[in-house]
């Protein structure tokens, strides 16, 4: 009997975008929009949704699409003549044909090859030539890995902040914990980018959040109490790590973002935001992210994110 193997397929979704799907053996899965290069949905062996999408979410380019892994380049929350969080998610990518060797091995893993290059009007608000190559892999364990390898291909230097804008689906707001983050610098977008030291022994949420984490650890736990479920994050190459939730005020002004969504999701992207990524012509940049959902384990009443984040 023939083993069986993972299943990459390219179809349709909604209002006729193109995606791509992973699916591994044991049931896990994860869908792939060409149009933003984005992640919008990641399931577990049980078919559980581990990404928040909003409801509301606008699948039309340009408009980015509300939820999921939104790619920020070539500025995260920047102004002037870019999107506040860049261009990459508001374009149509491509299946890449030819993508450079990859060190890790791919027996058993579904993945996928995209890239971006800019066009004549992404070069008139961001005159910088580059290619953009993205792979999204599917491990055996339902683990996510996204690998973003950014390619000057001008004759010039230039720069960038980056981010992967990952939207978790949670229980409850108030029933989440992030731990990795704590006594660390952090800048408050709420207060101006005012600096301030993460006080207490995990963050939890009560009212909105936007803060830049500095200097943060490769890995990062999201303990959700209701559903006994923790998230991790590895990351590479991505220093900070940005935490948001809009709260109910800015939920509502939102039109892609149900008035009651925020109690169901949380953000914590790797990200490369503090500081700007520059690059020299022929010079590349490498940003990896690897997403696990394991089931919480339990001491005296508390959740035990250690052994998560020693693993």
């Amino acid at each position: 009997m023939a083993e069986e193997k993972p299943l990459v397929e390219i179809s349709k979704g909604l209002n006729g975008l193109e995606k791509i799907v992973l699916r591994q053996v044991r049931g896990s899965s994860t869908e792939v929009y060409l149009h933003g290069g984005h992640v919008t949905s990641w399931k577990n062996d049980h078919g559980e949704e581990l990404l928040f999408l909003s409801s509301k979410a606008i699948f039309k380019p340009p408009k980015p699409i509300r939820g999921g892994i939104p790619i920020c380049f070539p500025q995260f929350g920047g102004h002037g003549n870019l999107d506040q969080h860049g261009f990459a998610r508001n374009r149509v990518w491509s299946i890449d044909t030819d993508p450079p060797p990859f060190p890790t091995a791919s027996a058993n893993k579904a993945f996928v090859d995209l890239i971006l290059k800019p066009s004549e009007e992404d070069l008139k608000i961001w005159p910088h030539s580059f290619e953009f190559r993205l792979r999204i892999t599917l491990g055996p364990g339902g683990d996510l890995m996204l690998t973003s390898r950014i390619r000057n291909t001008d004759t010039k230097p230039f720069s960038f902040t980056f981010a992967y804008h990952t939207y978790f689906s949670v229980s409850d707001i108030s029933e989440v914990r992030v731990e990795g983050l704590e006594t660390l610098d952090y800048l408050d977008n709420l207060k101006e980018k005012e600096r301030f030291t993460e006080q207490g022994d995990a963050i939890t949420f009560e009212s909105e959040v936007d803060k830049i984490y500095l200097s943060t650890p490769t890995k990062i736990a999201i303990l959700d109490h209701e559903k006994k479920r923790t998230f991790v994050l590895r990351k590479d190459g991505l220093p900070d790590a940005v935490v948001w939730n809009p709260w109910e005020k800015k939920a509502k002004s939102m039109v892609d973002f149900g008035d009651d969504e925020y109690k169901h999701m949380l953000c914590v992207e790797a990200a490369a935001v503090e500081k700007a990524i520059t690059l020299k012509s022929g010079e590349e940049w490498k940003g990896r992210l690897e997403l696990s959902a394991v089931p919480s384990s339990y001491r005296s009443g508390q959740l035990d994110p250690q052994r998560v984040l020693q693993g």
